[in-house]
């Protein structure tokens, strides 16, 4: 190995080790797109990468290409037209595992430092990542620069973090003796090797490419794993560049670049089910649509699977001290990315009779009408309210709009759009929000996109049930819930830990139901149908690899 990337990583490793074990707040790399961090020229010098990916081959070389493909469009309504070297899933599978030989045996310091490095060139590109990952999946700048950028990077280093932290724990080579009372005892010589499982499937999903695909991709590559790295199809750019890196890193390391490769198709072949069920390969990790989740969890029994998939997230809403601030909150959580999001809020419980407050009671009429006219507010601004929403990023989230609406409930806030300033051509939606009865079977689905509920449930205590056996029935990634009761708290965080959500209490100020931070924020807990695992925990990694001993006598 030609760099020791595992000693210049050294101390960052260290300190992500701790930080994921005190789940404080850490991050080695900065969210602010300030000069201060980046560099003077970096914004320029990222918007000027990206527009010259328009319009040309990406510079991506790899070995077996039979042609290109690409189809890419802003949902700003900019045209990419970025062509990308298309390989054929055998010639991919079989430079994966020729690439195994010898990066397996390179070893967990290797392995780890290689990642690290991978993580720090990624950071210092965080521009060129925000304006490509804005440019594919809809994202405003800001959410594009931060998600995309050191909020996904922060979550590969979690990953290469717990990966490190599990492996350490097995000792390379030690002496074993068993006492044999008078007789001489028996010594032995043990050597432990940790092996990689094979074979690593990456599938990236189109709203947020970098941020979800970044820890099952880090995990296997720290774990000794060869990648193969499938974008969708909508999104390929933000992966396409974080696999260019990985191949420089790999190449300058002394490794085969092939370790990690791009799976770049067509939306219309079979790319990403021929890859998953190819018996080399032994672990994939998936977010996406529930349908094709629990299809690779049925169908790719050769391999580990880690999935993301489809969830009914929901806020209760009991009592509160402030309920403007609350209205607020949630508005910005509806608005946000155009509910784009997997931990994005969609059923809003509601007691027919109302809820307190410091103020007196209001009714659910009242309440309802509170978090709709939040809305309005929000959005009154297009210039404003286009950085918080976004642009939708996929044709079938205005048809969920449109199917929402034809349910014929009564709209609290209409989904309209908004011209954007800078964008001409971008698709910008306003949260819909409809009015529902607890026993609607409508609001037992996911609408994935800017689609509100507000349901009357017969009590607190309906609205509880109702929230926990939804979660066990159809899976959840957040639950959000506002009392000002203690025993009403208590009783949510025991519904919510019986059915194995992750649930935020009380959000009125600067954080939201839709967040969460790397190395303190377990994300999903894979306890529901949601999710399958834990961005990151132990098991998240721990699966990734084998130990295999060779033993001898002393």
């Amino acid at each position: 190995m030609s760099t020791d990337f595992f000693n210049t990583h050294q101390q960052m490793l260290e300190q992500a080790v701790a930080a994921a074990s005190a789940r404080g707040y850490w991050s080695p790399f900065s969210e602010s797109p300030s000069p201060r961090a980046y560099g003077e020229t970096a914004n320029d010098d990222g918007r000027a990468a990206f527009e010259a990916y328009r319009g040309g081959d990406f510079p991506l070389r790899q070995d077996g290409a039979a042609g290109s493909v690409g189809g890419e469009v802003s949902p700003f309504g900019l045209e990419l037209n970025i062509r990308y070297p298309q390989v054929p899933a055998q010639a991919l599978i079989g430079q994966s595992e020729k690439a195994l030989d010898s990066w397996r045996e390179a070893g967990p310091r290797a392995w780890v430092g290689v990642a690290l490095e991978i993580l720090k060139r990624l950071n210092q590109r965080s521009f060129e990542m925000a304006y490509a990952v804005q440019h594919t999946t809809g994202q405003g700048f800001m959410m594009a620069f931060q998600a995309g950028g050191p909020h996904a990077q922060d979550r590969g280093v979690e990953a290469v973090a717990y990966a490190w932290q599990e492996m350490a724990r097995i000792p390379e080579l030690v002496s074993w003796e068993k006492p044999q009372g008078k007789q001489d005892p028996i010594k032995m010589q043990k050597q432990f090797t940790i092996i990689p499982r094979g074979v690593s499937l990456v599938i990236g999903c189109s709203t947020f490419p970098t941020w979800n695909a970044y820890p099952g991709l880090f995990a296997s590559l720290a774990t000794g794993n060869t990648l193969i790295v499938k974008p969708h199809p909508a999104a390929i750019l933000p992966l396409a560049i974080t696999v260019g890196i990985a191949r420089d890193v790999l190449a300058e390391a002394g490794f085969d670049a092939n370790v990690v490769q791009l799976a770049a198709h067509s939306a219309s072949d079979d790319t990403a089910q021929a890859l998953a069920l190819s018996p080399a390969v032994k672990l994939i990790d998936f977010t996406g649509s529930s349908a094709n989740g629990q299809w690779l969890e049925d169908h790719a029994r050769q391999a580990q699977v880690y999935t993301e998939k489809a969830g009914v997230n929901q806020v209760i809403i009991d009592s509160v001290d402030d309920f403007k601030s609350v209205a607020r909150n949630l508005a910005f959580s509806f608005a946000l990315y155009s509910g784009q999001m997997c931990t994005a809020p969609q059923n809003v419980y509601i007691p027919r009779d109302g809820i307190r407050t410091a103020e007196g009671r209001l009714g659910f009429d009242e309440v309802a009408a509170g978090l709709a006219l939040a809305i309005e507010k929000l959005t009154a601004d297009p210039a404003k309210a286009v950085e918080v929403t976004g642009a939708i990023q996929n044709a079938a989230t205005l048809r969920r709009i449109e199917e929402a609406r034809a349910l014929g409930l009564p709209v609290l806030s209409d989904s309209r759009s908004l011209a954007h300033p800078q964008f001409e051509g971008a698709t910008v939606r306003t949260p819909l929000m409809l009015k529902a009865d607890a026993d609607n079977p409508a609001i037992l689905r996911e609408w994935f996109g800017p689609i509100v509920f507000v349901v009357a449930t017969d009590s607190t205590g309906h609205s509880i049930e109702l929230a926990r056996q939804t979660v066990i029935d159809h899976g959840a990634l957040s639950l959000s819930a506002y009392t000002t009761d203690e025993a009403v708290a208590g009783a949510v965080q025991k519904a919510a830990e019986r059915a194995g959500v992750s649930l935020s209490l009380n959000l009125a100020g600067p954080v939201f139901v839709n967040q969460t931070a790397a190395f303190s924020d377990f994300h999903g807990t894979g306890a529901n149908p949601a999710a399958n695992a834990s961005l990151s925990d132990s098991a998240y990694v721990a699966n990734r690899y084998r130990v295999v001993q060779t033993r001898w006598h002393a």
